[in-house]
């Protein structure tokens, strides 16, 4: 089996460096394949001069080979299901998965000892050097600690969060040179919440601390299985946690049609525990954050860096939104929707109009008092379909408050989900016992 680990570029001139030859190749790829389209008598298409398999593979393997906020901004940058950017770009930045080159063995170790000391292997019985997983930001090791018990160590690849702020930067940069971020839009302010989610992320302790929140939080619940955290051997940059077992959610698409719909059913219940009693959403729709136990029919949950925090009132604004959205109520859901921090922009009224079509769209499962059949519906088609033409054809790139927009997130990722397994989810029977709640029991998760 081949080794595709690679060292990780850790100082800014060398990710610089990096971003910068990929956008001379794939400018150069682009230009490559317009030349051989007009001389087969076509009119090139920027979609088609970008999108060629070559550039892709361009993107992906430098990416790969950068870690960090490079490869998590273009995740961040295509979360909004084409509302925010232009088709073609959201199609190759939506290829983007993390799927990292791990570190050398010799890089590992470097890291390894800097953190836990040279004689880091005291701390361990076993530790397997082949990761589990590499992602954007760190990678995952199986290991048994001293008193037998099974352990995931979570590394972060070194200098990704010394780089956070040039990577985005750089990133932005060559979108923009590129001519695909339209000059209209005003994403400054996305990419501010942008650095500081990356370094939420990049912060294990704080990660950590997500992690025991949620352990609480669900304690009672036997339906769910959160890690346990050994802190006397997590630092900020490496999260050691107990092992546990599943499959990847995936798997599922096989599984009957009601343990499909169960499951799921208990991913949105979870999602509106999150909103209207925790205030603390897990915003990282990535499959991979989950896995399913078929032994004892428990959903784990992987992956807490993407954690944030909602306030009273945005948590409110949802609540009202959705119950205007239940009853059909367009004057209730403009006013839940400014609540909770649109159209704080220019705006004129046919766009409002628009963008309120839009989040109808978007609830589209709470107008049914039964079950939603996502595996036969193309409601996320059509999602992308009218949030380019509001982009498109309104000329409006509507920036939407950034807490809306990860809590966005999170719902276009679970409607993925349970459109890509084919489950039937009763979401408004599940989303019923918070339309209504009170103060009282709202304080009760505080």
């Amino acid at each position: 089996m081949a080794d595709n680990s690679s060292q990780v570029p850790t100082n800014r001139f060398s990710r610089f460096t990096g971003l910068a030859t990929l956008a001379g190749r794939v400018a150069g790829g682009m230009l490559a394949e317009g030349a051989r389209q007009m001389v087969q008598g076509n009119r090139p298409s920027s979609k088609s001069m970008l999108l060629t398999p070559a550039n892709i593979k361009r993107v992906t393997d430098q990416l790969a080979h950068m870690r960090g906020a490079a490869m998590k901004l273009g995740q961040l940058l295509s979360m909004d299901s084409g509302e925010l950017l232009p088709a073609e770009l959201t199609e190759l930045l939506a290829r983007l998965r993390a799927n990292a080159n791990p570190m050398p063995a010799k890089q590992l170790s470097q890291v390894l000892r800097q953190e836990l000391g040279e004689d880091w292997q005291q701390h361990f019985a076993d530790f397997s050097f082949k990761p589990m997983a590499a992602a954007s930001i760190g990678q995952v090791h199986q290991a048994y600690h001293d008193n037998g018990d099974k352990l995931a160590v979570k590394i972060q690849y070194p200098g990704v969060k010394t780089s956070i702020d040039s990577d985005v930067d750089n990133v932005a940069s060559l979108l923009k040179l590129s001519g695909l971020l339209p000059a209209e839009i005003e994403y400054q302010s996305l990419l501010t919440e942008a650095k500081k989610q990356l370094k939420n992320e990049a912060d294990y302790l704080q990660e950590a601390a997500y992690l025991q929140r949620y352990r609480q939080y669900l304690a009672s619940d036997d339906a769910f299985v959160v890690p346990e955290v050994y802190p006397a051997l997590s630092s900020a940059n490496i999260l050691i946690m107990s092992y546990v077992a599943g499959e990847p959610i995936e798997t599922l698409q096989a599984a009957p049609q009601a343990e499909r719909d169960r499951v799921l059913g208990l991913m949105f219940s979870l999602f509106f525990r999150e909103l209207f009693e925790f205030k603390l959403v897990q915003t990282d729709p990535n499959f991979a954050n989950y896995l399913y136990n078929r032994q004892s029919q428990q959903l784990v949950l992987l992956d807490f860096g993407a954690c944030r925090d909602y306030s009273e009132q945005i948590s409110n604004g949802y609540r009202a939104l959705f119950a205007s959205a239940c009853d059909n109520d367009l004057v209730g859901m403009e006013q839940a929707l400014t609540k909770i921090g649109f159209f704080s922009q220019n705006i004129l009224a046919p766009q409002k109009t628009a963008v309120l079509n839009l989040v109808e769209l978007a609830c589209e499962p709470l107008h049914q008092s039964g079950a939603f059949d996502f595996g036969h519906s193309d409601l996320a088609l059509r999602l992308r379909q009218a949030g380019t033409a509001l982009s498109m054809q309104q000329n409006y790139w509507h920036s939407p408050p950034a807490d809306a927009l990860f809590l966005h997130r999170k719902i276009a990722g679970l409607y993925l989900l349970a459109a890509r397994i084919g489950a039937r989810v009763n979401v408004r029977q599940l989303l019923e016992p918070y339309l209504h709640q009170t103060v009282t029991e709202q304080e009760t998760y505080a």
